[in-house]
């Protein structure tokens, strides 16, 4: 049986910090993104938080996207697309909290995971931290992510991302498309930059930051709607004969 992954949550001085992890790379099997959306949601509702940290276990690895094993599994219309939808309700979750969300990227960057740095609010990363969109070339496609990541870098950069499945993209080249607010050197260098940042946003006024928020995602109420359509595109298409071949030569690599 696949690993479950694990989920931690710490608040320290209004900052709550939200750990994810899993052996498959930081990879995310349904209950992980499950877990994920109630910790968001939770620390969203909670008057004692002002900022989150969104971060990864280890240090090679952010975030590989959704879990292969569990994919493969996946054997009807329905099923693929509650799968798919696991990370609508994440991007959807992190869309809708009264907080603003920091994420902290220490490496490689991976499909859905490429949706949840986009949906940060502010990311701080690694010159590790490469990524690349590789599910066009397992026979699918960014769909649940995309719209994540083109309300902060544009059309034209997630045409480069998901038309190049194959590319590692830059942490220089991702700060140039506006995904990430900010590029140190070393991940001890990332662990005070974040955590300083953390500390000084959470000094400020957290009506004036819930309305920085609310500012920040104008124009995306459809999300919900959008994110569902989405997910049905997806799981049709994994479905296919040629997407479950690519899909278990991608995991024995």
């Amino acid at each position: 049986m696949e690993a479950q992954g694990t989920l931690t949550v710490t608040i320290h001085q209004s900052v709550a910090t939200i750990t994810f992890g899993h052996p498959a790379a930081n990879s995310f099997p349904s209950t992980l993104l499950e877990q994920l959306v109630k910790a968001i949601e939770k620390a969203s509702n909670d008057s004692a938080v002002k900022i989150i940290v969104l971060k990864s276990e280890g240090d090679r690895v952010f975030c590989s996207g959704a879990s292969f094993d569990e994919l493969l599994q996946v054997n009807d219309a329905k099923g693929a697309q509650q799968f798919f939808a696991g990370f609508a309700n994440v991007i959807n979750a992190m869309r809708k909290s009264t907080k603003l969300i920091v994420g902290r990227v220490q490496g490689k960057v991976v499909g859905g995971g490429v949706g949840i740095v986009a949906a940060c609010d502010y990311v701080i990363a690694s010159a590790k931290a490469s990524m690349k969109l590789s599910e066009v070339a397992i026979g699918i496609g960014p769909f649940v992510i995309a719209p994540a990541i083109e309300r902060k870098a544009g059309k034209a950069a997630l045409s480069h991302l998901s038309l190049s499945p194959t590319e590692w993209k830059s942490a220089e080249w991702a700060a140039q498309q506006g995904l990430f607010a900010k590029v140190v050197a070393s991940n001890e260098e990332l662990e005070k930059e974040v955590n300083d940042y953390a500390q000084q946003m959470a000094q400020f006024s957290a009506k004036a930051l819930k309305e920085m928020k609310k500012m920040l995602w104008e124009g995306t109420e459809d999300w919900d709607e959008l994110l569902a359509k989405r997910a049905s595109v997806s799981g049709q298409l994994v479905l296919s004969e040629e997407t479950r071949a690519a899909l278990q030569q991608f995991k024995n690599k």
